[in-house]
Formats: C-alpha cells, sequence, structure tokens
C-alpha cells in the first residue's frame, strides 16, 4: 500500500486555537497522514485548497501521481486555514 512520503515534514498546529494559543504540533510526513487529517480532523473542511489536497493525496495514494504534489497542496491547505505552523514561528 502506498504511502506517498514526503521529502520533508509539514508542521502543522491542531487543538486549540485563537488568542495565540496553539494546538499540539504534528509533522506530516506522507500523503497518508494528510489524507488522515484532511478528512478527520481539518478545522476549515468544505473550502477549495481543502478540497484539492485531498484528492492530491488520494491521487497519490493510489499511485496516480507524485508525493510532491500532494505535500504542495497539504500545504496550501494548511496554510489557509491558518495551522501551518511555520507561519507561527516566522
Amino acid at each position: 500500500m502506498e504511502y506517498g512520503w514526503f521529502d520533508k515534514p509539514v508542521p502543522i498546529s491542531l487543538g486549540i486555537s485563537g488568542l495565540g494559543i496553539r494546538g499540539d504540533v504534528y509533522n506530516v510526513s506522507n500523503a497518508r497522514q494528510a489524507a488522515d487529517i484532511l478528512l478527520n480532523r481539518w478545522p476549515t473542511a468544505g473550502t477549495i485548497k481543502h478540497r484539492d489536497a485531498r484528492y492530491a493525496c488520494l491521487q497519490v495514494l493510489q499511485g496516480l501521481r507524485k508525493p510532491e504534489v500532494a505535500r504542495e497542496a497539504f500545504v496550501e491547505a494548511a496554510r489557509e486555514a491558518g495551522i501551518l505552523f511555520d507561519d507561527f514561528v516566522s
């Protein structure tokens, strides 16, 4: 079964948010982890970037696309949702 390993993990913060409080930080290392988070724990489900990231991850898991495509889509969706950890520390 395909995992779609990313060349570099994507750090995101899930859980408590707002007022400068971050939740738990997760280093998402592959398309399987990203798809699980997108499907089950995403704070802003339903946006176009969220949908595109889900689709890209599922295509990687089916062996139809390269993991880099899913990683980039996941980063963009995470940035839009305000959970990309790199954005907190920049």
